[in-house]
């Protein structure tokens, strides 16, 4: 349950049996490392209250709290209770490796309970619960067995063992509930089991059934189950949120409610944030937003001086806050009001909207509600109809139209609600009918063949004793985005000079089509691809002109025919659609002062002031899709003076915006600037030109590169060095 808060310890055996493995294998000590790693993940990532520890026996070393007179040695409290982050995983990849000496894992319990008790001491916590995780090679001693038993009922701890091998000697991977059976002869395995561990496991056993008799074995586990368990990032657990309100119906009649979101579009909680790339801190990262006017000084105005703008076409409507408030659509609150019902068959099931499904309950403790509400969802039911409710989550919310199911489950009955278009949400479309046209009617084999097809690939099939079996639980499949993203993250923590792993082969196969239906539906394909065959259509010859059949072009001095080529590549019909173009607008400024050039509709000069002031303007819109819309005007611009060998204008302006750069906090553009390569005209592009090749190509390199590469290089100072190794 959201909001509860566990105490968790993990007891893992380091010691040196568990590093044996056949070949081939991995060694029960990686198998545990695994499980340990992949449930702290879940935590982490779950981001819950619970508190971990962690305790490792089998170590060459002892450090615990019960460690006199030579008992408990060998176990080690790496971690104490505390809310588990990166900082352990780690630990647990970089720290923990496996040691030389042998342990008692009944004294590792001991120690595990000891830390749980004295941890938890005036704290609250809903449950307590050890794991360990071992290959029970060690002896243990059952001196004080029923002891430990006795202490672990009483403090209400829950165990549970991760062990290498199942057990139950009967379990198999298709009946046993977690079967891990490769063979005999394998330690640790089936028949290969030494006869500690068979002694262990009949110890792990009784305990397990002393302290619950019906479900105890249920809490042992082999790593390989376990493994496959934990793959997936648990998601993070939020508490139910309740929504009282008043059904209404008319004027007179009110039904407590209680709603609870049943079904909703779950958003990742952690947003991308800017930090610095040192210290990786937020707080080192400060923004600041300034409000300028387009003018030549770029004179700043105050916050309060600025008010918000709609976007209407190609105008701004300004709105202050007081008309911004007062547009606003005003109801009562919030509501829950029936407006009429109808057939449930006529809410088109391709009508339902928005983001989350609802359930409505009778407000709690209140019987009078309970037996309204019932009585509303029962004559529905039966009806088979549905109430058509507004519906307003708060007084700022906007009100929606939605539909009401009845829902009677065996344990519960509520409302299941579910938003409805407004006109404006529906979009409509008319096509013609296939059916009146006899060229695209099917066949009866072709229909046969399509029937077929649909019923070898059913997602849910009968099995013998009438039980329907579904093959693709969708409830059960997680969003292989947020996999995804956990899975880097995790990475990325632990290894951040490394690249990104490959997407995991199980997330890979979660939205494949079941192996089953891929074999059930070979033979079915196979018959449509018959029925439906795909011939492919040969594009018809291009018909030749009376220029090419009488050989028209050849006769044409080459000269002639370059520039009558060049004209006819510029009259096109896409030129005709524009219509005339009198000014460089804001849609496609670029095109505009082409088509402008051209046309000689304007004076050169003219012109460019046009583009020019458009480029300024939207390099006011600080963001990469108007910087990378500035430089398509600025190519233009360079083209159009090359072609017309007037490049005192492109230089001219080109220089005064460098110059402006750093004042104007245009860096990001200039950079974009320089990746392009659009630099000053050189006299080698245009004749007369005053600026050389090589002062253009040094143009694109910043004033702050020339001082670094004109600098003398620093005198050796070992002391910084040593500082600098001290930091990395």
């Amino acid at each position: 349950m959201a909001g509860s808060r566990s105490a968790l310890v993990l007891c893992m055996d380091v010691g040196l049996s568990m590093s044996n493995n056949a070949p081939g294998e991995e060694s029960a000590y990686e198998q545990a490392k695994k499980v340990m790693q992949k449930f702290v993940q879940r935590q982490v990532f779950a981001e819950t209250k619970d508190e971990l520890a962690l305790v490792l026996f089998g170590t060459d070393s002892t450090n615990n709290r019960l460690d006199q007179d030579g008992q408990y040695q060998n176990i080690t409290v790496h971690r104490h209770l505390m809310i588990p982050d990166f900082e352990l995983l780690e630990e647990i990849e970089n720290q923990i490796q496996p040691e030389n000496s042998q342990a008692d894992w009944l004294d590792a319990l001991v120690v595990c309970m000891d830390l749980i008790k004295t941890e938890t001491k005036d704290k609250k916590y809903d449950r307590f619960i050890i794991a360990l995780l071992t290959d029970l090679s060690t002896q243990a001693s059952s001196e004080h067995l029923d002891v430990i038993i006795e202490n672990l009922k009483q403090t209400d701890i829950t165990l549970q063992f991760f062990l290498p091998f199942p057990a139950e000697e009967d379990e198999d991977e298709n009946g046993g509930r977690d079967a891990d059976r490769r063979g005999p002869g394998h330690p640790g395995t089936g028949k290969g089991l030494t006869s500690e561990q068979r002694d262990g496991l009949d110890m792990v056993k009784h305990v397990m059934l002393t302290l619950d008799e019906d479900e105890g074995l249920g809490e042992i586990y082999t790593f390989r189950n376990a493994i496959e368990q934990l793959r997936m990032f648990k998601r993070i657990e939020k508490r139910p949120t309740a929504w009282p309100c008043q059904l209404t119906i008319g004027s007179c009649l009110s039904i407590r409610i209680i709603g609870y979101k049943a079904v909703t579009d779950e958003k990742m909680k952690k947003m991308w944030v800017t930090v610095d790339a040192q210290s990786n801190q937020r707080e080192d990262v400060k923004r600041e937003t300034v409000y300028c006017l387009d003018d030549d000084n770029e004179t700043e105005v105050q916050m309060d001086d600025t008010i918000q703008g709609f976007r209407y076409g190609s105008d701004i409507v300004p709105f202050s806050k007081v008309d911004q408030d007062q547009m606003k659509y005003r109801h009562d609150g919030k509501c829950f009001a029936v407006l009429g019902f109808t057939k449930q068959s006529l809410v088109q099931r391709h009508h339902f909207m928005g983001n989350q499904v609802m359930k409505i309950f009778p407000a709690k403790d209140d019987e009078h509600a309970a037996v309204a509400l019932s009585s509303l969802i029962r004559a529905l039911d039966e009806l088979e109809m549905v109430a058509i409710v507004r519906y307003a989550y708060n007084k700022v919310s906007n009100p929606q139209v939605g539909a009401a199911f009845p829902c009677v489950k065996q344990n519960y009955e509520c409302l299941m609600y579910v938003q409805l278009p407004f006109m404006e949400d529906l979009r409509l479309f008319t096509f013609p009918s296939l059916e009146n046209n006899k060229k695209f009617t099917p066949s009866e084999s072709q229909l046969s063949a399509v029937d077929s097809l649909i019923d070898s690939m059913m997602l849910v099939e009968e099995e013998e004793d009438g039980e329907k079996k579904d093959l693709f639980k969708v409830h059960q499949i997680p969003n292989p985005a947020f996999q995804r993203h956990f899975q880097c993250l995790h990475h990325r923590a632990l290894n951040p000079d490394t690249p990104l792993p490959a997407m995991e082969p199980w997330l890979k196969a979660a939205l494949e089509r079941p192996e089953v239906i891929s074999e059930r539906c070979k033979a079915p394909l196979g018959d449509v691809k018959k029925q439906f065959p795909l011939t492919e259509v040969e594009k018809k010859k291009q018909l030749k002109t009376s220029a090419q059949i009488f050989g028209k072009d050849s006769e044409e001095p080459d000269a002639k025919k370059a520039k009558g080529d060049e004209e006819e590549g510029e009259y096109n019909l896409a030129d005709i659609a524009e219509g005339s173009v009198t000014s460089v607008g804001s849609v496609d400024p670029a095109r505009d002062f082409r088509t402008l050039i051209k046309q000689k509709t304007l004076p050169f000069g003219e012109a460019c002031q046009q583009l020019t002031h458009r480029i300024e303007q939207l390099l006011s819109n600080k963001n990469t899709h108007y910087y990378m819309k500035s430089i398509t005007c600025i190519q233009a611009f360079r083209e159009q003076s090359i072609k017309l060998e007037n490049a005192d204008l492109y230089n001219s302006y080109l220089q005064s915006l460098k110059r402006s750069i750093p004042n104007r906090g245009l860096g990001v553009f200039w950079d974009l600037l320089v990746q392009d390569g659009v630099t000053l005209i050189s006299k080698d592009e245009v004749e007369g030109c005053k600026v050389s090749k090589s002062e253009a190509n040094q143009f694109l390199v910043s004033e702050e590169k020339k001082e670094e590469a004109a600098a003398p290089p620093p005198a050796e100072d070992t002391g910084d060095f040593d500082d600098l190794l001290d930091m990395m």
